[in-house]
């Protein structure tokens, strides 16, 4: 691990009037929001850590925010696992030429009542066999639940490019609330307590704001499995912007076997062409990649044309029109 102090911090130029746009947009409708107090983690040596970034090659920011508030007997997330999983994110995605560039690893206090969050509302419509899960979730997004909308508004500090930039916040407890099959043509609402989870614009299409579309939550990093991929595999939610798919497996709430780095196991690829998904292709083309010019500008790539729908306009024909399929009772 590299911990010692920090050569150079990174500075975001802000100007006093984009600021206060961001700052009153933020606070518009949210006057009991109080804002967390962020400070940087001297002991980590974030120069060295970027030391391997060259310019000009496609980059991914990413900041990270650890409370310092944690309760006393939560063991489950601490800084040197998720700098442990970070480090292996970069080395995950090198094959790809995509690096990683860390802005920053801040702690402060929170909000206590945000250390346990549930993600999204309880959602309204089960799929059905009629739609695949991409298209059933731009008809039905995911829906932030207020608490979940106030924690990160409370957290994420305002910059012109929140859109763009991946922040992995540590919390106690994220739970995910979804429909499952139950019998014939029942459904059940089950509860998932989350190790990560990605907040995806293909789950959240237009109804999470800007500002947080780069959130990822941490809760879990104690198993090894955990520690050496799941900062990786979130990032592959934002990034790639699919779900849990690999090959031929069909994109599930979960997929246990091994193979791509998109499904639980041990598997750590990123394929490219249609055999794999277009994993690597939808990589390449995501909006929180830029490239570094001679002059330190960033050029991003096109942001999303409809929110970021799996077939937003801007993936082309790198996306998979495969049926729907639900274990429903065809006699029901």
């Amino acid at each position: 691990m590299i911990f010692r102090s920090i050569k150079k911090y990174i500075v975001f130029s802000i100007t006093p009037f984009c600021f206060l746009q961001i700052f009153s947009a933020c606070q518009k409708n949210d006057t009991n929001i109080k804002l967390a107090e962020w400070s940087s983690v001297t002991s980590i040596d974030v120069e060295t850590i970027n030391s391997d970034l060259e310019q000009g090659k496609p980059t991914i920011d990413v900041g990270i925010y650890f409370p310092g508030n944690l309760d006393p007997d939560f063991g489950k997330v601490t800084l040197d696992q998720v700098m442990s999983s970070f480090l292996s994110a970069k080395e995950i995605y090198s094959p790809t030429l995509v690096q990683i560039n860390l802005l920053w690893v801040k702690t402060g206090n929170i909000d206590p009542r945000f250390l346990s969050i549930q993600a999204n509302k309880i959602p309204q419509v089960p799929q059905t066999e009629y739609a695949n899960m991409y298209k059933h979730m731009r008809r039905n997004p995911s829906v932030l639940t207020q608490k979940a909308y106030e924690a990160f508004m409370s957290i994420i500090e305002p910059a012109p490019d929140n859109h763009r930039t991946i922040y992995l916040v540590i919390l106690q407890d994220v739970f995910f609330p979804f429909f499952d099959v139950s019998e014939g043509r029942n459904w059940m609402i089950k509860t998932v307590r989350t190790g990560g989870l990605s907040f995806p614009t293909y789950s959240y299409c237009n109804t999470i704001p800007d500002n947080l579309r780069g959130i990822i939550t941490l809760t879990n990093l104690s198993r090894p499995d955990r520690l050496r991929k799941t900062i990786a595999h979130e990032i592959g939610h934002k990034a790639i912007n699919v779900s849990h798919e690999f090959g031929d497996l069909d994109p599930q709430h979960e997929i246990y076997e091994g193979g791509g780095l998109m499904i639980y196991g041990n598997g750590e690829g990123i394929p490219s062409g249609k055999k794999g998904r277009w994993h690597l292709e939808r990589l390449k083309l995501s909006p929180f990649i830029y490239y570094l010019d001679k002059n330190g500008i960033k050029n991003w790539n096109a942001d999303y044309n409809e929110g970021g729908h799996y077939y937003d306009p801007i993936y082309g024909n790198y996306v998979v029109n495969f049926k729907g399929s639900v274990s429903i009772d065809e006699d029901w």
